[in-house]
């Protein structure tokens, strides 16, 4: 495959650099914390037996009180930005096999109350019923493969982009292509845009020349089953603390979380690196830091961030094995692109994202590690019997489960204020809180092991994700 020349000079990848000590030292350093901490195991009694549990419990509580703080501002609504030049935008959807679901996606696009100047169908090599709805219902006529259709008869601004299959990368990448907006948004042809979304994202981009990249905010939808809710339950609850964080680092300037299912950015600069690299499981994560990158050395004070009053709805895995898939390829590509960017761990050229969330970053590589350990132990001790151990280790846990609550409940207020979106009541928040720890976050670190192993071992093939969610919505 031939590589795109701006993409070459512009990846790690292909122009790795020495690794530095900072990034040695910090990425060895958290490996060689969790080997003493199990060894710790074998050496210690009482509460230090479970001394990995307790680093794992004082690193995450750390990071809630890090959100806590930067988050603290979200509880008084902010005053509205009026930019003075609103900036043009188009939407891309890069779609593969959705006929079932494009009729909903493109519906709720239509119903904005500001509409985007162009929507780009780019069509993946779908070869399920996606052309024959394209020409029937939007009025559209087939191109020849490769080129963009003429504008719809019947919904102006709609295109279509037939491609022969190469992957979403790819298809972003051609579409780009064919567009001369400020603005692209990528919108994933399972994401539903609420009233209002796109007209949040063109007012961050005008209001911020610096802006090259901004996620909205997501809100995950499962099928209708039994299953199905309980996921959802508890994936909406984790996409809440997840925006959160997000909104925490960008106020420090280290958002590198940019998700791909609807996002914006500035089209010059992502053209400028090289568009979206198709070999990586993440693309959109691996182009927030080829941005970063290439900003801070090229002296350009680019900046990312995450958009409270741009909310979509996603279709979201709705039972074990869709969810330890989409968790294995988050995982695994979170990996890659740690790896790649290593050189950019602990560089103090790129401010508190070299210093403070790459660092993080790190640690998280083994949190899952960390995790499973933990809970390995404590069931061992269990098992043993050794009450010793286990009544220290419940007193942290009870203390943890509480910091948890508290954190989960302020949580939904300020993402109220914040976002808005449906009520959701403290009862729930309660539950979700006490049984979490002992079920959804153990499957997250689940897949994320064997996300470790995809990483390993190069594999990257994937099953296809129920839409049901998004059609019963």
């Amino acid at each position: 495959m031939t590589v795109d020349p701006v993409l070459r000079a512009n990846s790690p990848r292909y122009t790795p650099e020495p690794t530095p000590w900072p990034s040695v030292a910090i990425h060895g350093g958290v490996t060689l914390l969790w080997l003493v901490l199990f060894a710790s195991a074998f050496v210690f009694s009482g509460v230090f037996a479970w001394s990995v549990g307790l680093v794992y419990v004082a690193y995450d509580t750390v990071l809630l009180a890090f959100t806590f703080v930067a988050t603290w501002p979200l509880r008084r609504p902010a005053p509205a930005v009026r930019p003075a030049r609103p900036a043009s935008l188009a939407v891309i959807v890069a779609a593969h096999d959705e006929a079932d679901v494009l009729p909903v996606t493109l519906a709720a696009m239509f119903a904005q109350g500001q509409a985007a100047d162009r929507i780009v169908i780019a069509d993946d090599g779908s070869t399920d019923g996606t052309a024959g709805l394209l020409t029937r219902d939007f009025g559209l006529t087939p191109p020849p493969p490769g080129a963009l259709s003429a504008d719809s008869a019947t919904h102006p601004g709609l295109a279509w982009l037939r491609l022969t299959h190469g992957g979403k990368a790819a298809a972003l990448n051609a579409a780009l292509a064919s567009l001369d907006s400020e603005v692209v948004l990528t919108v994933d042809a399972d994401t539903l845009l609420e009233p209002g979304a796109i007209a949040a994202i063109r007012a961050a981009f005008a209001a911020d020349p610096a802006l090259v990249a901004a996620t909205g905010v997501l809100t995950p939808v499962c099928d209708g089953s039994a299953g199905g809710r309980l996921f959802e339950w508890f994936q909406r609850y984790e996409y809440i603390r997840n925006f959160l964080s997000r909104f925490a680092w960008e106020r420090a300037n280290g958002l590198l979380l940019i998700s791909g299912a609807f996002a914006g950015f500035r089209r010059a600069a992502v053209i400028a690196v090289g568009g979206f690299d198709g070999d990586c499981l993440v693309e959109d994560y691996e182009l927030i830091h080829r941005l970063r990158r290439h900003g801070t050395r090229a002296g350009l004070d680019w900046t990312t961030a995450v958009v409270g009053g741009a909310r979509a709805r996603t279709t979201a895995p709705a039972d074990v094995g869709a969810f330890l898939r989409q968790r294995r390829r988050w995982f695994g590509g979170f990996l890659q692109t740690q790896y790649w960017y290593r050189d950019m761990v602990g560089d103090r050229r790129y401010g508190h994202l070299g210093t403070w969330m790459l660092p993080v970053k790190a640690f998280d590589t083994l949190q899952p590690v960390f995790g499973l350990t933990a809970f390995v132990l404590l069931v061992t001790y269990l098992v043993l019997g050794r009450v010793h151990v286990l009544l220290p280790v419940a007193i942290v846990i009870g203390v943890k489960i509480a910091i948890d609550l508290a954190f989960h409940l302020w949580s939904i207020r300020v993402y109220r204020t914040w976002a808005g979106g449906p009520p959701m009541g403290s009862a729930a928040a309660v539950l979700a809180s006490l049984i979490e720890p002992f079920s959804f976050q153990l499957l997250r670190h689940t897949g994320a092991a064997l996300g470790w192993a995809t990483f390993l071992s190069g594999r990257q093939t994937w099953g296809k994700q129920s839409r049901g969610g998004l059609v019963r919505v």
